[in-house]
């Protein structure tokens, strides 16, 4: 049995997993942010609250581990943010404590039980408020020890034109550290940068997607110069990776003619031609978290695999 939890800025989720296809979803608790005893306390409390020890302990949460000295960035949750969390949280709860990005948790759910099943290179991507990504490869996380494997988001690639006229394109700085990442103009904010850009309006990422699909020409040409700015990088990590699949997941992903307009844009730019849709919405739509978190604990239980 492995208890897992999905953990963000505003709530701690939770679940009991005996296997991939017995996956009890539990109750939710809002996150102390500032408190870690209080944050550790949520979580031993559902450990003693089960009728049987757990084997180990998988979260999925947001921010990054790094994978020589596991300490967690995670500015979102500031009680945790540079600590060693697995080593911490197994000397308070007595069992192994696995820790992985929620755009990892997220990939290996799509993987084991979503749109990138029987394929072998599942290249994940988060098309929320931000850019993100995860890559797994044979049913596991190529980063499984923690890390940015499949964060194509970042780093300073952006074009500095898209669209047809080219429109001129900022080096926007990122939440990073570097300017012109994907994630400055990619996700659900960086749609509005660049409609605000374009136009001078402000609009929601949602009213923009929906005056794109009904062919309202300003929308039109937001989408236009988005998607010119989003294709080439998404390729180039296709390329990079060998992913046979795409699931795409965030707000952003909800719009099927967008991400039918991305595959397409995409599968002309990559080196190994696809006949079939590459990036395709994601499937695991209930807590693909806890989902995630599931699946790395089963792998640990299963390999003995270290984390």
């Amino acid at each position: 049995m492995i208890l897992c939890f999905d953990i963000g800025g505003s709530w701690i989720k939770s679940a009991v997993a005996r296997s991939a296809d017995d996956i009890a979803i539990g109750d939710k608790h809002p996150t102390p942010l500032e408190d870690f005893a209080a944050f550790a306390d949520i979580l031993k409390a559902k450990l003693d609250g089960l009728p049987e020890r757990p084997q180990c302990v998988a979260i999925s949460m947001t921010g990054v581990v790094d994978p020589d000295s596991g300490v967690i960035t995670c500015a979102n949750i500031p009680c945790i943010d540079q600590r060693r969390l697995a080593g911490d949280l197994e000397a308070r709860l007595g069992v192994p404590v696995l820790v992985a990005n929620d755009a990892d948790c997220f990939v290996l759910a799509e993987a084991g039980q979503g749109a990138g099943r029987n394929n072998r290179i599942v290249l994940g991507i988060i098309l929320g408020s931000g850019v993100g990504g995860g890559l797994v490869v044979d049913g596991r996380l190529a980063n499984a020890a923690g890390g940015f494997a499949g964060e194509w988001g970042h780093g300073p690639i952006i074009a500095q034109a898209a669209g047809d006229p080219p429109v001129a394109i900022p080096a926007y700085p990122c939440t990073c550290g570097q300017k012109g990442c994907v994630n400055t103009v990619g996700g659900a904010r960086g749609l509005e940068r660049l409609h605000g850009l374009i136009h001078g309006v402000d609009l929601p990422s949602t009213e923009i997607v929906a005056g794109w699909e009904a062919d309202e020409p300003n929308a039109t040409r937001t989408v236009d110069v988005y998607v010119d700015l989003l294709s080439s990088p998404l390729a180039l990590a296709i390329n990079i990776t060998g992913a046979t699949i795409v699931p795409a997941g965030g707000g952003l992903a909800n719009s099927a003619a967008l991400l039918t307009e991305i595959d397409k844009t995409v599968r002309n730019r990559i080196l190994r031609r696809f006949d079939r849709p590459l990036i395709v919405r994601a499937q695991c739509d209930i807590e693909p978290g806890l989902v995630g978190a599931a699946m790395l604990g089963l792998e640990h239980i299963r390999n003995g695999v270290e984390h």
